[in-house]
Parts: C-alpha cells; sequence; structure tokens
C-alpha cells in the first residue's frame, strides 16, 4: 500500500528555503510535535526537496514541544524510515534517497546502526550496507536461532528414558490416596518442583501424569491443589488430546467415564474453560444434530402410522380387526418401543463425547455447566439416555432432600388449604408456627431439563410433589406473616408467592403434566399432582392444560403413548354398552389416568357425534380421578371455543347437533360427579356474552336443568299452568318429571350449582351472568347477523327462556329470600345503571318486593295489614296510607328502603306523559303480584290432596306382614302423610293470601286512576305499559295478566273500563302485536287472548251472570270518564262481542293471506292457542278454514305442520260452531249474505263512540 502524500504544516516551504540556503540563525517560528515534524522532514527528503545534508541544521532550528532525548529521537527517525522502507510502491529515486539518509543518519551518529538493524527487512539492511550478509541468508539464521532457543529439548525429558524422576512422582501421586499419609498439599507441591528440577522432567509430560492420577482417584482432593502449579492453557490441550486419542478408527474402545468426571472437575473449579475443551469433543453439534434428527423423524413417522386405517385391506382383513371378544388395552405399548428405541440409541452415549462430558457434569454434581450442555445439546433429548436421566435423578433428589425433610416432618400436623382458589384470599391455619420451606432455583431448571422423563422413576416424582406443595403452602403462610407483622425481612414475601406460583407452573407444565402420560394406569400418580395443580386457580390449570400437547408433535414417545391411547379408547367405545359397562368403564379409567388430555378429549368428540353414547360414558367416568375431571372440563370449555365449527345448523335456527349432545353431556355430568367444576364454564359464558355470543347458553339451560331440576318449558297444557299458579309443593308436581321433592342428590346438586356460582372466596359470577343475560335479551334482535327474521326471532326466544330459567334457579336456591335480596342490585340499578327492560328487572327484583313490610306489624308486602283495614272502619282512611308505612330493612350495609322510594324509582322507569294515565302504585302493583296472589287452582289441591290420601289407602290395604314390608310400608306412610300435610297447609296459606291480597287491593283501588288527568288513554297505556310486557313474558305471565284485568274489573275499579280494554285489545292492538312477536311471544298473547275471551264469553254465555258479574260495574260504565254513569246493556255487550268476533275473524284472515312469513306463522301460532274458544260462527270458522287449508300446500314445512295442526284443532271444533243467529241471540239485526258480516251502521257507530269512551251530552 502506497504511503500517502504528507501534508506539511511545519516543515514550511520557507522553512525548507531558510535550511537551504545554510542559515543558521534561522528558528521554526513556533513549537512543534516532536514525531510530526521528523516524519514531515523525512518525506522532504525523500521527495528530494531539501538535501539529506540540511537535516542537521533543521533539526537544530526546531524547538519540541515536548522535551525529547536524543535516544528518543533517534527511535522516532528509526521508526519512521522503518515504515517507509515497507512500501514496495515506492518510485525507485525516492527509495534510493531513502537509503541514502539512513546512511547518512548512521554515519552522522543521529540513529544507531542496531536500531535499523532491528526494525527494518533484511532487503533494507542489505541495500543500505547495515549487515555483511545476504538477506535470504540472513533469514535462515534466523530460523535456525529460533529453532534452537524456543524448541530444542534437554536429552532426558522422555518418560521412557528418564524412568527414576518419573517413577518417583508416580509414587508420590499414589501416595496420595493413602488415607495414612500424612503429606500435606504445600509439601507435594515442593516435592513435584524439587523433582523437575533435579531430574529435569518435562513439565508438560508431569502435568500429564498428575492428570492421568488424578482421573483414577478422581475422589482426591489433593489434586486440586496440584494443579494450578501448571499453565492453565496447557490442561485444556492434554485432555484435549486425550479425547481424540479415542476418536481415531483403530481405537476400538470408548472413552472412560472417568476422563469425563475429571474433565468436568476442572470445568467445575475454573482450571480450564468449558469452550476450551468443547472444540476437542466429537461429534460436532450439526452432525450430531442431523443424524438424531433423522432417527427421530423415523420414530416420528412410525409413531403417526399407529391409529391409521388401511385404505388397501380387504374385508376379511377389516372383519378381523372388528372381530367381536374381550377387550385388551395395552398400557405399556409406549414404554416398550420407547425401551426399544433406547436400547438402538444407547451405543450413541459412548459415541458422543458431548453426551458424555454431560454426564460427567452430573457425576460431580456440577448443575452449572450442565446445565449450559443441556441447553446446546437440547435437540439431542439427552434426558432421553438412562445413565443421563438417573444423574439428574440424583441430582434432583440432593436438591429436594432438605425441603422434603421438612414437608415430611410437618405433613402430620398440616391441614389442607381451600385449594383451587387464590391463594392471597385465604384464610387457614394450614401452616401456622411450621418452618419455612424454600427450593432452590436449580431444582426447578432440572425438572424442566429432565422433563417427560421424570416417569422412570414414580418415587422421586411422589416427592417432588409433595415438596411443591410444602413450598407453596409455605409462601401463602409467608405471606399472611408479612401483612400480620408488617416485617418480613428482605424479601418481599408478595414477590416470593407470586415466583414460587411461576416456578410452580413451569415444573407442571414442563415435567410433571408430559411424565403422567407415560406412567401406566397409576392413579395415585396422577392424584399426587393433582395435589399441586389444586394449588392454583383454574385460569393458570387451564393454561397448563392448553400447553400440555403443544410438544407432543416433536417427541415419538409421547406420541406413541398419544396415539395408543386414542386407538385403545376409540376401540374400547365401540363395544361400550350397559351390559358391560363396569368392565370397559375401568379400562377407560386406566386409559385416562394415563393419558387424562387425548383420551377425554376423544371420548368427547365421540359424544358430539353420537348421543346415545352419553348415558354409558357419564356412568363410566365413576372410576376417574379428580385430575381427570378438571381436565375434563378444560376439554368441553376447549371445544366450545374452537373455532371454524359452526353453533346452528344451515337452516340458522336450531343448534348443531354437536353442541347439543355436548351440553346434554355436560349437563348429567355435573349432576352425578360432585367434583366437576363450573367456575371455569360460568366464566366462558360471561366473556362470551361480553362478546354478544349468547348460543352456548345452552350449556347454562342444561346444568339448572339436571342439577337443580328447574326447567323451562312453553308448551304448557291448562292443567300445568294450574299448578303453576300453585304453591311450591304443587308446582314441584308439574315440573318434578317422577324425582322426588325431598332428594338429596338433587339437593346436593342444586347447592354445588348455587355455590358455583356465589363461591365463597372467589369472584361470584351470579348476578354478573344474569346481568349480561338480560342485557344479551336487549340486544340480540339489534346485533344478530342474520339473513330471515325467522332467526332473529328463535335466538331471542331462546335466550329468554334461558333467562327465565336462571332467575328461577336463583329464587329457588338462593334461600332465605333476604339473600337473594342482598345479592341483586337495587331497582334504580337495574334500570339506569344497568339498563334493563322493565319488565325483565321487575322479573329480577320482584321477590325483593315482596319483603316491604309494614312498620308497625309484621305484615309483608303485598299482605294486607290489619291496622290499616281497622283504621278504615273508624273513617280515618283519608289519613292512612296502606303503603306508606312499608319498608325494606336488609340489615348492614344496606340502608333501609322505604315504599315511596321505590315509587319514586318507577316513575323514573317511563316517560313523563305515560304518567297522566296511570299511577306509580297502580304499576308497581301490577308488576309486584305474581299469579299465586290472584288465583287458587282449588282443583288442583284437592286432586293431589286426593292422589296422597289414595296412596295411603293403598298402603293400608297391602297384606304384606314381614317386618320388611311392614317398615317400608311405614316409612312410605311417613312420606305420603308428610306430602300430604304440607300440601293442606298450603292450601289453606294460598286462600289466606289471595284473600288478604284483594283486601289490600280492594283498599288501594280507589287511588290508582283517580288522580289520572288524561283518562281517555288510560287503557291504551296499560296495555302497552303493563298488558303486553307481561303477557308475552310466559304463559304463567299471560294467565296473570287475565287474571289481573278480571281482578280490577271485579274490584270495581274506578275509571277501569273493561269493556273498552278488551276493544282496545281486540280492534286497536291485536294485529300489529301479531305481526311483531316471536313464536313463542305470540303463543303467550294467544294465551292471553284466550284466557280474555273465555271471561267475555262466560258473561255472554247467560244474561243472569251478565248482571251478576257486570250489569252493576265501573268497568262496564258507558261513559267511563264517569265510572257511575249508565251501564252497558247485555243487548250492547252482545252487539259489541260480535263486533270483536269479526274485527279476530278479518285480521286472521288478513294475516294468513298475507305474503309475509312471520303473520302467517304467527296466525298460525295464535289459532292454536284461542281454537278451544274461537272461532264461534259456522261462517267464520269456514272462512278461516278455507285458508288454512290452503296453507296446508306451502313448500315450507314449518308452516304445513303448524297448518296441519290448526286444521285438525278447527276440524275438532266444528260441531260446536253456531249461526250467526244463534250468536246473536236475538240481539242482532242481521243483513243479507252480501252484507251479513257488517253490523247495523247506525247503532254499530253508537256503540263505538260509547265503548271508546267519547264524551257524549245526553
Amino acid at each position: 500500500m502506497a504511503l500517502p502524500p504528507v501534508e506539511c504544516l511545519y516543515v514550511t516551504t520557507d522553512c525548507i528555503r531558510q535550511w537551504k540556503e545554510g542559515n543558521t540563525s534561522f528558528k521554526v517560528p513556533k513549537q512543534v510535535p516532536v514525531l510530526r515534524f521528523l516524519y514531515e522532514l523525512c518525506w522532504t527528503v525523500v521527495r528530494g526537496e531539501l538535501p539529506f545534508q540540511k537535516c542537521k541544521l533543521a533539526l537544530d532550528s526546531a524547538e519540541f514541544l515536548d522535551k525529547s532525548s536524543d535516544e528518543a529521537i533517534s527511535s522516532n527517525l528509526a521508526d519512521i524510515i522503518a515504515q517507509m522502507c515497507q512500501d514496495l510502491t515506492l518510485p525507485g529515486d525516492y527509495r534510493s534517497r531513502l537509503i541514502r539518509l539512513a546512511k547518512w543518519l548512521v554515519e552522522s551518529a543521529l540513529v544507531p546502526v542496531r536500531l535499523f538493524q532491528e526494525r527494518c527487512e533484511e532487503e533494507f539492511l542489505w541495500e543500505s550496507e547495515m549487515i555483511k550478509i545476504k538477506a535470504a541468508d540472513l533469514k535462515s539464521k534466523e530460523v535456525r536461532v529460533n529453532t534452537r532457543l524456543l524448541y530444542q529439548q534437554t536429552k532426558f525429558n522422555l518418560l521412557r528414558e528418564e524412568s527414576e524422576g518419573y517413577a518417583k512422582l508416580v509414587t508420590l501421586l499414589s501416595q496420595g490416596s493413602d488415607a495414612s499419609s500424612q503429606v500435606t498439599p504445600t509439601a507435594t507441591v515442593g516435592i513435584i518442583k524439587s523433582l523437575i528440577g533435579h531430574f529435569d522432567l518435562d513439565p508438560n509430560r508431569v502435568f500429564d501424569i498428575v492428570l492421568e492420577c488424578f482421573e483414577l482417584q478422581t475422589h482426591n482432593s489433593i489434586f486440586l491443589d496440584l494443579i494450578p502449579i501448571f499453565p492453565k492453557s496447557h490442561a485444556s490441550q492434554i485432555l484435549g488430546s486425550k479425547f481424540q486419542y479415542y476418536q481415531r478408527m483403530e481405537v476400538n474402545h470408548t472413552v472412560p467415564f472417568s476422563l469425563y468426571q475429571l474433565t468436568a472437575l476442572l470445568v467445575k473449579r475454573d482450571f480450564i474453560d468449558l469452550d476450551s475443551i468443547y472444540v476437542h469433543l466429537l461429534p460436532k453439534d450439526e452432525e450430531a444434530f442431523e443424524q438424531y434428527n433423522a432417527f427421530s423423524s423415523k420414530r416420528l413417522e412410525e409413531a403417526n402410522k399407529i391409529g391409521k386405517i388401511n385404505l388397501a385391506a380387504t374385508g376379511k382383513d377389516l372383519m378381523e380387526e372388528e372381530k367381536t371378544g374381550d377387550v385388551t388395552v395395552d398400557l405399556y405399548a409406549a414404554l416398550d418401543i420407547e425401551s426399544e428405541a433406547v436400547s438402538a440409541w444407547s451405543s450413541e452415549l459412548g459415541n458422543n463425547q458431548t453426551l458424555g462430558l454431560l454426564t460427567g457434569f452430573l457425576s460431580v454434581d456440577d448443575w452449572y455447566h450442565a446445565r449450559i450442555l443441556f441447553d446446546r445439546l437440547s435437540v439431542l433429548n439427552p434426558a432421553e439416555h438412562t445413565q443421563i436421566c438417573d444423574e439428574m435423578f440424583r441430582l434432583i433428589q440432593k436438591s429436594l432432600s432438605p425441603a422434603y425433610e421438612l414437608v415430611r416432618k410437618t405433613s402430620g400436623s398440616n391441614t389442607s388449604l381451600p385449594l383451587g382458589s387464590d391463594c392471597d384470599l385465604m384464610e387457614t391455619n394450614s401452616l401456622v408456627q411450621n418452618p419455612f420451606i424454600d427450593v432452590p432455583k436449580e431444582l426447578f431448571e432440572m425438572l424442566a431439563s429432565v422433563g417427560p422423563y421424570l416417569y422412570r422413576n414414580t418415587l422421586l416424582l411422589q416427592k417432588v410433589c409433595r415438596v411443591l406443595k410444602g413450598y407453596y403452602l409455605s409462601a401463602v403462610e409467608f405471606v399472611r406473616a408479612g401483612d400480620r407483622s408488617s416485617t418480613s425481612g428482605n424479601v418481599n414475601p408478595r414477590l416470593h408467592l407470586k415466583e414460587a406460583r411461576l416456578r410452580i407452573e413451569e415444573a407442571l407444565g414442563s415435567c410433571l403434566l408430559p411424565s403422567l402420560q407415560l406412567v401406566p394406569a397409576n392413579p395415585a400418580v396422577g392424584q399426587v399432582i393433582w395435589e399441586v395443580m389444586n394449588l392454583l386457580p383454574y385460569e393458570a390449570r387451564y393454561r397448563l392444560y392448553g400447553e400440555w400437547e403443544k410438544d407432543d408433535e416433536r417427541t415419538p414417545m409421547i406420541l406413541v403413548a398419544r396415539q395408543t391411547a386414542k386407538l385403545d379408547t376409540r376401540r374400547i367405545l365401540k363395544r361400550l354398552a350397559k351390559e358391560n359397562l363396569k368392565q370397559l368403564g375401568r379400562m377407560v379409567a386406566k386409559l385416562a389416568h394415563a393419558s387424562p388430555m387425548t383420551v377425554l378429549r376423544t371420548i368427547v368428540n365421540q359424544i358430539e357425534a353420537y348421543r346415545d353414547m352419553i348415558a354409558p360414558v357419564v356412568d363410566a367416568f365413576k372410576y376417574l380421578t379428580q385430575l381427570e375431571y378438571d381436565i375434563l372440563e378444560y376439554v368441553v370449555i376447549e371445544r366450545l371455543a374452537q373455532s371454524g365449527r359452526d353453533k346452528l345448523k344451515d337452516d340458522g335456527i336450531n343448534l348443531s347437533d354437536w353442541l347439543q349432545s355436548l351440553a346434554s353431556f355436560w349437563g348429567h355430568l355435573c349432576k352425578k360427579y360432585p367434583s366437576m367444576e363450573l367456575r371455569g364454564l360460568f366464566q366462558y359464558l360471561v366473556n362470551q356474552l361480553k362478546r354478544g355470543q349468547g348460543i352456548e347458553l345452552v350449556l347454562l339451560q342444561e346444568l339448572i336443568q339436571q342439577m337443580a331440576n328447574v326447567q323451562y318449558t312453553e308448551n304448557m297444557t291448562e292443567e300445568q299452568l294450574d299448578y303453576m299458579s300453585g304453591s311450591d309443593s304443587l308446582r314441584y308436581q308439574a315440573t318434578s318429571f317422577g324425582m322426588t321433592r325431598n332428594n338429596k342428590a338433587l339437593i346436593k346438586s342444586t347447592n354445588r350449582l348455587r355455590d358455583s356460582l356465589l363461591p365463597k372466596d372467589e369472584p361470584k359470577l351470579a348476578i354478573p351472568l344474569l346481568l349480561l343475560i338480560a342485557q344479551h335479551r336487549s340486544v340480540v334482535v339489534l346485533n344478530a347477523d342474520v339473513s330471515y327474521i325467522k332467526m332473529v326471532s328463535e335466538q331471542f326466544d331462546r335466550c329468554h327462556g334461558t333467562l327465565l330459567q336462571y332467575v328461577e334457579f336463583l329464587w329457588s336456591a338462593v334461600t332465605p329470600s333476604t339473600a337473594y335480596a342482598q345479592l341483586i342490585p337495587s331497582l334504580h340499578d337495574l334500570i339506569h345503571l344497568y339498563h334493563l327492560d322493565p319488565e325483565v328487572a321487575f322479573l329480577i327484583y320482584r321477590p325483593v318486593m315482596r319483603l316491604f313490610k309494614s312498620q308497625n306489624s309484621n305484615v309483608f308486602w303485598p299482605l294486607n295489614d290489619n291496622e290499616y283495614t281497622t283504621a278504615l272502619a273508624d273513617k280515618e282512611i283519608e289519613h292512612i296510607d296502606s303503603s306508606g308505612k312499608l319498608v325494606l330493612d336488609l340489615g348492614h350495609p344496606l340502608k333501609p328502603t322505604a315504599w315511596s322510594d321505590l315509587l319514586a324509582t318507577v316513575r323514573t322507569m317511563l316517560p313523563s306523559k305515560a304518567w297522566n294515565s296511570l299511577s306509580p302504585d297502580l304499576y308497581a302493583t301490577f308488576w309486584g303480584l305474581t299469579l299465586y296472589d290472584l288465583y287458587v287452582p282449588k282443583n288442583r289441591y284437592q286432586s293431589e290432596i286426593a292422589k296422597q290420601r289414595s296412596s295411603l289407602k293403598a298402603l293400608e290395604e297391602l297384606s304384606d306382614n314381614s317386618s320388611s314390608a311392614i317398615a317400608k310400608r311405614k316409612k312410605d306412610k311417613e312420606k305420603i302423610q308428610e306430602s300430604l300435610d304440607r300440601l293442606t297447609s298450603e292450601f289453606h296459606k294460598h286462600e289466606e293470601n289471595v284473600t288478604s291480597v284483594r283486601r289490600r287491593l280492594a283498599l288501594e283501588k280507589d287511588k290508582w286512576l283517580s288522580s289520572c288527568p288524561d283518562t281517555l288513554k288510560i287503557n291504551m297505556e296499560f296495555l302497552q305499559r303493563c298488558i303486553f310486557p307481561r303477557c308475552t313474558f310466559s304463559m304463567p305471565d299471560a294467565v296473570y295478566c287475565a287474571m289481573f284485568v278480571h281482578t280490577l274489573h271485579s274490584l270495581g275499579t274506578p275509571f277501569f273500563n273493561t269493556v273498552n280494554h278488551i276493544d282496545v285489545l281486540i280492534c286497536k292492538t291485536l294485529q300489529p302485536m301479531i305481526c311483531c312477536c316471536t313464536e313463542y311471544e305470540v303463543a303467550r298473547l294467544g294465551r292471553f287472548l284466550y284466557e280474555t275471551l273465555k271471561i267475555a264469553y262466560h258473561w255472554k254465555s247467560d244474561e243472569n251472570i251478565y248482571e251478576r258479574e257486570c250489569g252493576n260495574m265501573p268497568g262496564f260504565a258507558v261513559y267511563y270518564r264517569y265510572p257511575n254513569s249508565q251501564r252497558v246493556t247485555y243487548g250492547q255487550f252482545i252487539k259489541v262481542h260480535w263486533k270483536w268476533s269479526q274485527r279476530i275473524t278479518r285480521l286472521l284472515i288478513q294475516c294468513l293471506e298475507s305474503t309475509e312469513y312471520m303473520e302467517i306463522r304467527n296466525s298460525l301460532i295464535m289459532l292454536t292457542k284461542i281454537s278451544s274458544v274461537f272461532p264461534v260462527t259456522r261462517k267464520s270458522g269456514i272462512n278461516i278454514e278455507k285458508r288454512v287449508a290452503k296453507i296446508r300446500s306451502d313448500e315450507r314445512e314449518d308452516l304445513k305442520v303448524l297448518a296441519t295442526g290448526v286444521a285438525a284443532a278447527l276440524a275438532a271444533r266444528k260441531p260446536s260452531w253456531v249461526s250467526e243467529e244463534e250468536f246473536g241471540m236475538g240481539y242482532l239485526e242481521l243483513k243479507p249474505a252480501a252484507t251479513a258480516s257488517v253490523a247495523p251502521k247506525p247503532l254499530s257507530e253508537e256503540l263505538n263512540i260509547q265503548i271508546l269512551g267519547t264524551s257524549l251530552k245526553t
């Protein structure tokens, strides 16, 4: 490389001119740096700009910044000349000037010749005549001298030649192993040095002999004091040569294990560096990895073939495989395959020096360096080798021994924590006064490294689990003790607990759970692992389950176990039946003990496809452990959350078969086994509802139905509705479906379901789930992304049914009522904070309203207070408010709530205009009462009482007088008598309740509507705000609405016109309601219309009945602004009735002839519900029948089915149809056939005016 041109900063043109002129008085203007000045000066001379003879003058004229001696200047000049002469591209004239300059510097004694000889190349020295031999000869001489000085050895340096010195050395080193030897390490070091000096021994050979002896006596610590006297760098080379010797092709034996131990000891003691010895080992990592991956890939292919169907198999082969007979499972298949693979690969451990060195590190307890090799050789799966695995077990045993001793000593006095909960909130004395248990982090690193191979030592696995459990409980107690004392030393207790939890999760995920898959059917191992798992909250457990099988595809052994378990599970499920349930159920359990995740996931997949497997599988699960139950819940949630599966059928309406099967399976399973945990599933449902997804609520329905026997039934018969209006015992008869009331299993399962929703120390999900279901009901119509409105209708009905079922469960399970009242939010919060619809808010809050109690007595609303009745008798009614003294007091910390506060909240629920035609008292009363408060199903009570008495009589007539039969009869009699007494008591209590409620309503009725300024809209507002929201809410509510209207009528409520109410219902609001209701809502509306028409037909049936029940009631006032005005006559009522019948006929025909699917379907459903009371006239029936018959030929199957049912109902009623003349009973003026359907216009208009309440002056 050419020297760059120099920019002269100090050797300027003026200086050069002065020096050329020989001006001795000239001085350089300023001080200059010596090295830079000399370099510029030499470069100026080489370029020929200044004669070299003038250099002396130039040096004398310069004053240097740093005072330099002549020797320093000479050295600098020699360095500059040596640098410049190395430039081979220097032009010839430049190089000749450089040679002359060098000669002149030597001749003028400015630079000694030895400096040039030390620093310049041989060719330059020869050219400048500073050496007397040629450059090539000088180079040869230099090589010979260096060889003689550095590499020539003393004559007697070989072991075979200097026998005496080495013999003494070996004797000395061998004495170190003698226990009786008193030679100290210091004396031994001195003797070795003396031997080296006296016999002129080669130090490297001595070091080699020391290492050889140390290899044979690795337990002798004296060698550790001898090794430091030798250079550390030599140790790596000596050991490397030993390893390389065993790598030769002609050497047939493997590296002795003592050499690995020796190397590991030296690395552990920092005598040598790991990397310095690692480079000498074979095979190289890349080569070993490639070889192992090929071997592992072959094993993986073989494992993946397990359970695959051979498409080329003949029918005979398949029949042989499916041959019936005894079913067996091979629990050791994976272990056998693994043993063969380990045996085939065991020779590699001897040939692989890196794995041998890893074994050496483990044998000398050097986990630090062993972990480095574990990480570096992770591809080779070192723990697979038995020798390495055994050493790991020894280290793990040694690491956990101190902690295990503490756990073993304290295990007898410890009580278990309430497991599976957040330990920060636990309150227990489980480890009080017990020693603090700590575990080194190295133990968790070892467990992570050994991985699934801990299965080879189940005793050690059990010890590890016990230590981890004690470690975690100790950390919990440490937190609690720290909270109490506020001083915990230098360790933060909560950080320590967090670290303990993370470590335990790591140990479970990397070691304990994978090991479980390889332990052949040992439930005890699963139990000890569960005792550790149960310390963690379900979120952490499910995360571990989710990560469990991630790496299975890369581990042939675990893959074989999984594939074998899956194949055996499928074979068992094919033959599982009631007859062989016990035998095959135990086989399933054995498989699940070893591979719970695989087996249970396979079973759940099969259940989703085959619903009839639910019952036998649930029965077979009685042999599972708690860990497997927990995994089963995770598998169910995993299947629910799995993407890519449609949860609705192709029609977009019905639930998919797999989802229905999964829900049914889960309900039956949780009902039968109390060990099932439900919090994870409830949290999943809450999360789904937050996302706006409510399809999975079918699981909640199944759980409530199976565990609490609370069933949502939409299509109730009239008999069932009667039962539902009765007491708890009577209601139970309608929904028990053969179950006894005091069924202990049912009570336990109900309590378990309640406790899962309302745990003591966990987030309580009961109310969030309730509110989310209610909110989802409100938005499902708005957010539904479906093609047809029918799909929206189905989703709404499904969510609404779940809400009704869930609320009923909470009413029955959360006892007493005050506990329920304390649990739910206030009515104000339900409406304004959670934005629930009023009908839903009152559904939730209705039981709380019945806890309002009179301050003067223990009478609860809505029962009548006797003091108020007395005051009424004393004519003090104007000063007493029957509801003003009601207060809800639920105790601390809730404040008492007055009834007036409730009415204030009610007033905020509707627009202010609505209160012009309604009052808060009537609104609250309507929504607070139930069918139980208005109606007593006497026939149902009497029927059930008669049944019980018949059962008693039948028992008394039995003739078997054996002792067992007598005992059984006595027990059955006691049960029947208890049920009979309870029914009788509830019957009388129900009658008293209805009487008391009716008394209160009679006292309050006068103020309900009297103060309303806009009486014209009373019925419209009452229908819109009260009747329609509630009558479409449920079947019992539909009956309740009709009963409430009848109660208002029978009480003679001022300003409530019954005729106008029915007229507005049928003539103004019925058709819009039919068009906008869902399938279930229109069925409930039909039930309400049926009850209303049944009452109306009852009044029309006989004039005496009409006069007795209606003739003198305000509800039949012609001018309903004036309740005391003239009443509607019987003849007028028949005319109005005719109008209603014609109106219903017209609107039904209009809907049946519509092109809108929902109108047709809803009208058919409406006809189904009212067919027993409508149509009445033959003409209307025939007209409707014709439209229905036309729909029976429709392409839509669901409409055809509905139309067929309606046609059958109409045909059954046809004999009871009457002519129009018979219907009119002589009060109707019928026109000829062409206009027969229209009533006389003058009378109709007059009647309409009167019934609609227009002000007429008489």
